[in-house]
């Protein structure tokens, strides 16, 4: 597939689809747009170009590849497969299907295994990175699918960021949800000994300099304390609801893979129930308000030192 003259469909026009799209857009790719919210895929073609796409199937039928990025698998699945309009009714075998959204790895394996039983090729490639990333086409794009699909699609997801094959179907998937497991267990670590420190009397600066020299350190203490959490900012651009989502999914194998885990059910049990009690929408970083009100303390007020 030719870079340069590639049209790609693309469904699901929200925070991180839109950014992708119009990196496509910078890159020369012609880009049909659809989105169940018809004015962000009217918004998105008014101030990057394109097409807004009348249906799925059409979105399907005029494009030489198709990328899904929405909410979770059981949606992609009802996209591709569903009763009346969807992707199943225009997709061709000589088409690459991309799905970039996370999903549940043993939902991809079967959505796999239903494209290819269509003749239709596919790679799973859930993206790390949030908003900032995708504006600048730097995600890091976890492939799972067999190598000569990985290999097609390819060309249109390096204007998006760094490729790594992960290996067989659905793989990309169990990479992006164990890494967010890892992620969201580092979020709460990183608040709870924050809350510890300032109760302690310690400079929260200082300490943070601390661990981010030492190895205390991680993506939260480094990426997000500071630019989101101390200033009572909370806007990463990434759900809560979205990263509880995806630690179930990593809880969920790791029960399919026998494995026994101790912190990660913990890990989804905060997750789950801070998404539930801030509500759709909440930022992933306001699971700090979460702990907060837990231990009747407060990480707000020492943003003045900075």
């Amino acid at each position: 597939m030719s870079e340069g003259t590639a049209r790609v469909g693309f469904v699901g026009i929200g925070k991180m689809g839109y950014s992708m799209a119009a990196c496509l857009r910078r890159a020369g790719v012609e880009v049909m747009a659809f989105d169940v919210a018809v004015s962000a895929a009217e918004r998105f073609v008014a101030e990057h170009g394109g097409r807004v796409a009348g249906s799925l199937a059409e979105t399907a039928r005029d494009s030489d590849a198709v990328i899904t990025m929405v909410p979770d698998g059981k949606i992609v699945h009802r996209i591709v497969f569903g009763e009346g309009d969807c992707l199943s009714a225009g997709l061709r075998a000589d088409q690459i299907f991309i799905d970039m959204s996370s999903s549940a790895p043993a939902d991809t394996e079967q959505l796999h295994a239903g494209l290819l039983a269509l003749g239709i090729s596919a790679v799973d490639a859930p993206v790390s990175g949030g908003v900032k990333r995708a504006k600048t086409g730097t995600l890091t794009i976890m492939a799972g699918g067999e190598s000569d699909a990985v290999e097609r699609a390819k060309p249109i997801l390096s204007h998006l960021g760094s490729v790594v094959h992960a290996g067989k179907p659905g793989a990309g998937q169990a990479a992006k949800a164990l890494n967010n497991l890892l992620s969201a267990t580092g979020l709460v670590a990183a608040v709870e000994v924050m809350l510890v420190a300032k109760r302690y009397g310690l400079d929260l600066e200082t300490f943070l300099g601390i661990l981010n020299s030492s190895t205390g350190r991680n993506n939260s203490t480094e990426n997000k304390i500071v630019q989101f959490v101390l200033n009572r900012d909370f806007g990463s651009g990434f759900a809560l609801d979205l990263m509880a989502k995806d630690v179930a999914n990593a809880v969920d194998l790791a029960q399919q893979t026998g494995t026994v885990a101790f912190l990660s059910p913990l890990c989804r049990e905060i997750c789950a129930s801070a998404a539930q009690e801030l509500g759709t929408g909440a930022d992933h970083t306001e699971i700090a308000r979460w702990l907060e009100a837990r231990t009747g303390g407060t990480l707000a007020g020492d943003e003045e030192t900075r």
